[in-house]
């Protein structure tokens, strides 16, 4: 744009192009070639900023673990690669939860740009099959963000045909290298049905479906007997879920050839610690 008192093609201190002191045709020349230069830099640095947001339809998924935030301030971590196998996953998984329970987390895969990598296609780590209850959300607890985990959620972690096919869908569709199945502690499900079951009342509607799912556990706490039952039969219903899901038909040969891993695990609504019962990788 050109400043009040010059032409176009006046010198920059205000001599006519055609006067005596003319401007040196070359510097000018020079000036023009180098703010070309500047905008062309300009248009390519604009050019790999749009280019790149179209790469989020290919469906290729961000490393899995990328970091966004950490707690009162904003940083990218390196990304990391989706872990193979089962001791990785594993690993990944308990690391989110240390961080979990220090306060120091890191809310990976929780970004725009995150969410745009995973749109199309998805490959989690890990499947949680864990409890319904408020207090225990898997993706927090182990400081995980969009598409790390599969994640299934019934009362007292109750197992039935299309629970188990949910489990499932993870290491038979995706490769996803482990299932963990998540108990806690003061499992409001697991209370109720242990009354329900000692005194012989059935819970009311569909409540009681839980309890039948959960006798087993409930069995296996009797015979154990202890001081606090209701917290010996919710330790019960994780391993013996996790026992049973390593040995299926469809889980039990990825276990046997070591692409899976199904892991039992409790977590302490004190402390925010998972503490593993049964089942975790070498």
């Amino acid at each position: 744009m050109d400043t009040p008192g010059n032409r176009r093609g006046d010198a920059p201190d205000g001599t006519p192009a055609g006067a005596g002191g003319r401007t040196d045709r070359r510097g000018l020349l020079a000036g023009a070639l180098a703010g070309a230069a500047v905008a062309l830099t300009g248009c390519s640095a604009t050019g790999a900023t749009t280019s790149a947001a179209p790469a989020a339809s290919t469906g290729a998924a961000r490393p899995a673990g990328t970091a966004g935030t950490t707690t009162g301030a904003t940083d990218s971590a390196s990304p990391q690669a989706r872990p193979g196998t089962p001791a990785e996953a594993f690993k990944r998984l308990m690391d989110g939860n240390r961080r979990w329970v220090s306060g120091n987390l890191q809310h990976p895969d929780r970004d725009p740009d995150r969410r745009q990598f995973v749109a199309e296609k998805q490959e989690p780590f890990g499947s949680v099959l864990s409890c319904i209850d408020s207090r225990v959300p898997p993706e927090l607890l182990f400081d995980t963000g969009l598409g790390d985990l599969y994640v299934m959620r019934t009362g007292g972690e109750a197992v039935e045909p299309v629970v188990t096919g949910s489990v499932e869908y993870g290491p038979l569709t995706s490769n996803t290298p482990l299932v963990v199945v998540l108990g806690h502690q003061r499992c409001g499900a697991v209370q109720a049905s242990y009354q329900s079951l000692r005194d012989g009342k059935p819970l009311p509607g569909g409540l009681q479906a839980i309890a039948e799912a959960l006798r087993p556990a409930y069995e296996k706490a009797v015979k154990e007997g202890g001081d606090d039952p209701v917290e010996t039969m919710a330790r019960a219903q994780v391993t013996l879920t996790a026992a049973a899901l390593r040995s299926n038909d469809g889980l039990g040969p990825l276990v046997d050839k070591g692409a899976l891993a199904v892991v039992g695990a409790y977590y302490s609504l004190d402390t925010g610690k998972v503490e593993i019962l049964s089942g975790a990788p070498s």
